[in-house]
C-alpha cells in the first residue's frame, strides 16, 4: 500500500488536489440553479460539512472496515473509479443535469447539497481512498490522525470558498453555460476515473 510522507504541507497540498474544488463548481451551479443566494450558501456549507464528515468517518475506521472486510485498496479503488465513470458519463450526456433540473421546487437544502454534490461529486472514492492513506493505521499515530482531519477541514473550506465564488458565476453564465461547463468537467472525470482503473488494475495484478 502507499505510504504518503506525514507533514501538513504535503497532506494539505494533497488533498486539495484530490478534492479539485474548480472541479465541483459546476455540480454546485446545476444543484443550486434558481436558489436564493441565501439558500446556495446554505446548500454550500451543507456539502461540505457531509463531506467532511464522511472523510472523518474514512479516517476513524474506513481502513479497519475494509480490513474486517477482505477489501483490498486496489479493489476498492477499482470500485470507486467505476461509479466516478459512471457519473463522468452521465455529466458527459447531460443525464446528471436532467437528473437535477427534475428536483422539486420544494427539495430541501440538505437533499440539494447530499448527492450528488457531497458525495460523490467531494467526498468519493478518491477522496475517502486518500485519507485512508494517508491515516495509515500501520505507520500513523492518533495525533496524526487527528491533524489530518484538520487539514481535511482547511482544504473542504476551499471548496466551500470556491462554491460561494461561483454563485455569482451563475448569474453571467445562465443554464446553458452552467450545462455547457458540467459536460466539459464531466469528461475530466471521466478521465480520472479511467485513469484510477488502470492504476487498481495494475495494483491488483502487480503489472
Amino acid at each position: 500500500m502507499t505510504t504518503f510522507p506525514s507533514d501538513f504541507f504535503h497532506e494539505l497540498v494533497t488533498l486539495v488536489v484530490i478534492l479539485d474544488p474548480l472541479a465541483t463548481v459546476p455540480v454546485f451551479l446545476a444543484v443550486t440553479a434558481g436558489l436564493s443566494a441565501t439558500e446556495k450558501r446554505r446548500v454550500a456549507f451543507h456539502a461540505v460539512v457531509i463531506a467532511m464528515a464522511i472523510l472523518t468517518v474514512a479516517i476513524a475506521g474506513g481502513q479497519l472496515l475494509l480490513e474486517a472486510l477482505g477489501i483490498p485498496m486496489a479493489s476498492f479503488q477499482l470500485a470507486g473509479s467505476i461509479v466516478l465513470f459512471l457519473l463522468g458519463i452521465d455529466m458527459v450526456t447531460g443525464r446528471l443535469v436532467k437528473e437535477i433540473d427534475a428536483f422539486p421546487p420544494d427539495t430541501p437544502i440538505v437533499r440539494r447539497a447530499l448527492y450528488p454534490l457531497a458525495t460523490p461529486i467531494i467526498a468519493g472514492s478518491g477522496a475517502i481512498l486518500t485519507v485512508v492513506l494517508l491515516t495509515d493505521n500501520a505507520t500513523r499515530t492518533v495525533a496524526e490522525q487527528v491533524r489530518t482531519v484538520g487539514t481535511a477541514a482547511i482544504a473542504l473550506s476551499i471548496n466551500f470558498l470556491a462554491f460561494l465564488a461561483a454563485s455569482r458565476l451563475s448569474h453571467f453564465i445562465g443554464p446553458t453555460g452552467i450545462e455547457a461547463t458540467t459536460r466539459i468537467f464531466g469528461l475530466v472525470l471521466t478521465a480520472i476515473a479511467v485513469n484510477g482503473a488502470l492504476i487498481a488494475l495494475r495494483a491488483s495484478f502487480a503489472l
